[in-house]
């Protein structure tokens, strides 16, 4: 096995304010030929580096095969939100899981949420944390629902960090227009999530990872239960397990995993500095921000005075010529006081969704793992996803067979139809934003 420097990258899509912002990683090569390993994972965002940082640091031989550069899917470009639990609220998972399961997967989630802490501590990854998470509602009707839930995270499942905010406090943690009330959560947060995927990338090639940018999985086959191969366009690693932690080779490698999840593009900007008194009256709190729309709305201040704010969404794979233009509309109805601010980034990146919001972990064969779909929760949740996979690999795999266990159903219309049958729904739910 011969390995050459990675080409440069094509300019397919903009630069994120993150990746000028994050400490840099160094160019990875591309893989050229053969190498065995013990485990080849598919995928450099938090599911692939943290499964590879575990187990490098467990002994294990690790490859990891990314098509681009590290962080370049979802895991670098997202909102950076540290969320409490999973995209369902704990009563939606109660009435359809039953008590007992629900507060296990509200266990796995603050779970899954103190590794991302863990991780940065033990090895020492700059990660930008800041406390706050603040969900808020656009519309008056859905405040008492927030009083509600505020109550029953704190009653139920002994969870204090969480408040509800009414629409008389609102105004000294947030000053944006439309929206009366929600919840503060000051145990989630926010961070640099580029930054973090980098720092986990740096400590597993320390702990003895091989990590090859540039060198997209074509296909995979196995033999018996005991050896997987994977090639890319140069070269193959024949390994004895393969966790896949990609989204964007997923519907190649993997199409029945890939039925159960599809893709959804959001899109951010990054304004002009702002000057650090007008960008702190913008948000007092210092939290990052949710609202209540079916197509969020989700924000946060930087370190440097600027607002981040994502809003809109595309369905498919593509990413639309002016992201500044689609972004806007969304933050000026919520910063008017910001109609006609500079915008210096915008960029975009593709998660995945379930139809029931909970993620899809699967055994496709019995030395084959996939996890993803995290459905907009995947600081937290991808991170433990690696965890979960790396612990299945060496051998303690309750973990990842509890959240394979979980119902997921296909998206309905097959590979032909569910694309156009998935638009039609989200448009439908966010013309209901809107009455």
């Amino acid at each position: 096995m011969t390995a050459e420097p990675r080409p440069q990258p094509t300019a397919t899509a903009p630069t994120s304010w993150y990746a000028l912002t994050a400490a840099a990683l160094p160019d990875l090569p591309r893989l050229e030929g053969a190498i065995a390993a013990d485990v080849a994972v598919v995928g450099a965002g938090f599911t692939g580096l943290s499964a590879a940082l575990h187990l490098a640091l467990a002994g294990r031989r690790v490859v990891v095969l990314e098509a681009d550069r590290v962080g370049a899917g979802a895991s670098g470009v997202n909102g950076g939100q540290l969320c409490t639990g999973m995209r369902l609220d704990q009563d939606e998972l109660e009435a359809s899981l039953g008590v007992a399961p629900a507060r296990g997967l509200w266990a796995m989630a603050e779970a899954a949420k103190a590794l991302v802490h863990d991780l940065a501590r033990a090895h020492g990854i700059a990660y930008g944390y800041r406390p706050g998470l603040l969900h808020v509602a656009h519309k008056r009707r859905y405040v008492d629902a927030y009083r509600r839930y505020a109550a029953k995270l704190q009653d139920d499942y002994g969870y204090a960090p969480i408040r509800f905010v009414g629409p008389d406090a609102l105004p000294e943690l947030l000053t944006a227009a439309g929206y009366f009330g929600g919840t503060y959560d000051a145990g989630a947060g926010h961070l640099h999530p580029l930054a973090f995927v980098r720092g986990l990338a740096s400590r597993a090639i320390a702990a003895g990872a091989q990590v090859f940018e540039q060198s997209p999985a074509t296909t995979f086959e196995t033999t018996g239960q005991a050896v997987v191969t994977v090639k890319t366009g140069a070269g193959t690693v024949r390994a004895e397990q393969l966790i896949l932690a990609t989204n964007g080779q997923l519907d190649q490698l993997a199409p029945k995993a890939a039925s159960a999840t599809m893709p959804i593009n959001n899109f951010m900007v990054a304004t002009a500095p702002l000057g650090g008194e007008r960008a702190a009256a913008l948000i007092p709190s210092d939290a990052a921000v949710a609202d209540s729309r079916f197509v969020v709305s989700y924000f946060r201040r930087s370190h440097d005075h600027r607002l981040l704010f994502g809003g809109g969404e595309t369905y498919g794979y593509g990413l639309p010529a002016d992201i500044g233009a689609l972004v806007r509309p969304h933050l000026e109805r919520v910063f008017p006081q910001l109609r006609g601010v500079a915008l210096d980034h915008g960029w975009g990146g593709t998660v995945r969704i379930t139809r029931s919001r909970l993620p899809h972990f699967a055994r496709l064969r019995p030395n084959v793992l996939s996890a993803g779909g995290y459905s907009g929760q995947g600081v937290a949740l991808a991170t433990f996803a690696g965890k979960l996979m790396a612990d299945a690999v060496i051998g303690q795999g309750d973990g990842f067979d509890r959240l394979a266990a979980l119902p997921i159903k296909p998206f309905p219309g097959g590979r032909r139809a569910r694309w156009p049958l998935l638009a039609l729904a989200m448009s439908w739910y966010a013309l209901r934003d809107r009455l």
